[in-house]
């Protein structure tokens, strides 16, 4: 079954005008809120009528399509009246309840049968097409879209909701439908109402005449179920509608518009104009050649400004606050800058005060112009770079250049350092440092200083030394500006001797233990060589006798001796006796000294402590006994410079040969 509208050329012609005349007015409406005003309510036209609330009563046409299937049940066209109340919370959207009655009596297209038997000469023939006075009541809440902000001139609008439809008969259309006839031959005893609900579309125009009065054209569709107007809704032998088939219908109407809410705005008064802007300054007296902790003058300049204005001067050099509210910065550069100066000038002439709101204007369209602000702050800038260049240093020397070392006796061990430099620009007065790599100076701080090698450190051994001492000195002129330069001095050294761990002898006793023979054999052997001899330094305690027991003899050569002669001898056959226990050294190459109780010169004991070196009875040796010693020098040779221990360099005796390797 299908559903179709039937548009008659009135509803065609409603629908066609609502539709072009909101079109129109959009489109001027639109043009309109483009031109300029100077009125302070927004562009768009919102709020300009006052629209927050509309009663709109309205009177128009309704159709309605014909439902195809059963008899064709046609609703007649007919009017409609009714009421929209409408409420606009925001500037496109309102919520809308509206009523509405329409005259539509329904016709049946189709006959519904033919006269029965009984009707005599009209028995078989169709009976008449059936039809009854009805009418619908409608009622419904929509949402309503503006397409221009609420309170513009012209509001085009589209609408959608949900609505009620009671599709009435009339009373006269119930009693007759009831009557014995009509009920014998059409079967049309329960006529009754019908409720169905509906979608309700459309869309339409509203415009302001005045502020409070304006016309509105609506046009809108309905799609529900058909009503059945409580007939059979299938065939009875009378008339009948289906059910469940859909109908659509039309309403175009034309109402008079009542609004209410607020007035459209008066035009805000001018503002007053903000004061001019403030040119950008310039800063003068940065120019020409500037010198550290020489004072200068800055002047700032402003073309053009009035002179009735009043502005704050504000220095800063580095970010850091200087200076006074004045256009002038006096200013001394204490240091190598660059000095960064930044000017920042402010405009403090008083404002004009707020424009206030005319005694006569609404407060509601009040909208407070901002107060007047004073202009933007300007700045400028220049950088202030004193004159920075640092002093040149033509010469830095050393004479002598080439000096002995502190072992030289008699040798020349200092040497004279002198510089010529000249100052910058903003040099001033020059300050002189000398510093070296090794060594000591004196006078440092001059133009002129004097080297002494007597520090300068060298290791022991049979190898000549050289060493290179860099001086270096620094020239400052008065602003702290530097300038290097170096020179350089050799410092020569011959070879040196070398000093072993000492050989300790028990208490009283002149034999060389295990551990000292450790020590002669193990080390002084394996370290001398063509280029050293063996120097050995007999010492013994204060609390040891003098001299060794007995008389000297063949078997015991060393009885009557010394006791530190003793040692030091038995330490040099050690170290020349040969055989598996003693070492096979040339003994010209062994020279001796021994010094009784002196002990000035640092001991160095070599303990075996916890090795696994084992020792005759009443041989072991302590710390204790590190007085009881002979000590052990590897001299160069043929060197005339001994170490401090010896007193009286001695060759080998003799008696050397008689004593041979001590068991």
């Amino acid at each position: 079954m299908t559903t179709r509208l039937k548009a008659k050329p009135i509803s065609s012609a409603i629908l066609c005008a609502a539709l072009c005349f909101g079109t129109a007015a959009y489109a001027q409406d639109t043009n309109a809120t483009n031109t300029p005003t100077t009125n302070t309510a927004k562009s768009s036209g919102e709020d300009q009528y006052p629209d927050k609330y509309e009663i709109t009563p309205f009177g128009g046409v309704s159709t309605w399509g014909v439902v195809a299937r059963g008899l064709s049940t046609k609703l007649v066209d007919g009017g409609d009246a009714g009421i929209f109340l409408t409420w606009n919370p925001a500037a496109y959207f309102g919520l809308e309840l509206w009523g509405g009655w329409q005259h539509a009596n329904v016709e049946f297209k189709v006959s519904s049968g033919v006269y029965p038997p009984g009707a005599a000469a009209l028995a078989g023939t169709p009976l008449p097409t059936y039809s009854f006075g009805a009418h619908n009541w409608l009622w419904g809440l929509d949402p309503v879209f503006n397409l221009k902000p609420r309170g513009s001139k012209v509001v085009p609008y589209l609408t959608v909701g949900v609505t009620g439809i009671q599709f009435t008969p009339t009373s006269g259309a119930i009693n007759k439908a009831r009557s014995p006839v009509n009920e014998a031959l059409y079967h049309a005893g329960q006529l009754s109402s019908n409720l169905q609900v509906a979608l309700n579309y459309g869309g339409g125009v509203k415009w302001h005449f005045t502020d409070h009065i304006g016309l509105r054209i609506d046009a809108r569709g309905f799609w529900s179920k058909n009503p059945t107007y409580g007939l059979p809704n299938f065939p009875t032998g009378g008339v009948y509608i289906p059910s469940n088939d859909k109908i659509n219908g039309f309403m175009g109407s034309l109402g008079l518009v009542f609004f209410a809410g607020t007035a459209k705005c008066p035009p805000m008064p001018p503002a007053p104009p903000p004061p001019p802007a403030l040119p950008t300054p310039t800063i003068s007296g940065a120019e020409g050649t500037i010198c550290q902790n020489q004072a200068v003058t800055l002047h700032a300049t402003l073309p053009g400004v009035a002179a009735d204005r009043k502005l704050k001067y504000e220095w800063t050099v580095n970010g850091q606050p200087t200076g006074s509210d004045s256009p002038d910065l006096p200013f001394t550069p204490t240091g190598a800058g660059p000095f960064n100066v930044q000017l920042t000038v402010t405009d403090v002439t008083p404002l004009p005060p707020p424009l206030e709101k005319p005694k006569k204007f609404p407060v509601r369209c009040w909208v407070q112009p901002p107060a007047p602000t004073a202009p933007a702050p300007v700045t400028a800038t220049a950088t202030l770079t004193p004159n920075t260049a640092p002093p040149t240093i033509s010469s830095a020397a050393a004479d002598p250049n080439t000096i002995s070392c502190a072992a030289v006796a008699g040798g020349q061990h200092t040497a004279n350092l002198t510089a010529q430099a000249t100052a910058g620009a903003c040099g001033g007065n020059l300050t002189y440092k000398w510093t070296v790599t090794e060594g000591t100076l004196t006078n440092d701080t001059s133009q002129t200083a004097a080297f002494d090698s007597s520090s300068v450190s060298f290791e022991g051994g049979a190898q000549a030394q050289t060493k290179t001492v860099t001086a270096t000195v620094t020239v400052t002129d008065q602003n702290g500006q530097t300038a290097t330069q170096t020179t350089t001095i050799t410092v020569n050294c011959p070879a040196q001797w070398v000093r072993l761990d000492d050989v300790v002898f028990a208490k009283n006793n002149a034999r060389v233990n295990n551990c000292g023979k450790r020590l002669l054999i193990d080390d002084a052997p394996r370290v001398a060589s063509g280029d050293y001899d063996i120097v050995l330094v007999g010492h013994r305690d204060t609390d040891e006798r003098a001299a060794l027991p007995g008389k000297a003899s063949k078997r015991a050569p060393e009885a009557g001796m010394d006791l530190d002669e003793a040692r030091a001898l038995n330490a040099a056959a050690v170290l020349s006796g040969g055989g598996g226990t003693c070492a096979n050294v040339d003994p010209s190459r062994i020279k001796l000294d021994w010094v009784g109780t002196d002990q000035t010169s640092e001991t160095r004991p070599g303990l075996c402590g916890t090795s696994n070196i084992k020792e005759r009875r009443g041989q072991s040796t302590t710390e204790a006994d590190k007085n009881r010693r002979v000590e052990i020098y590897l001299v160069p040779h043929n060197s005339t410079s001994q170490p401090p221990a010896v007193k009286e360099i001695k060759p080998t005796p003799d008696v050397l040969k008689a004593l041979g390797c001590p068991k």
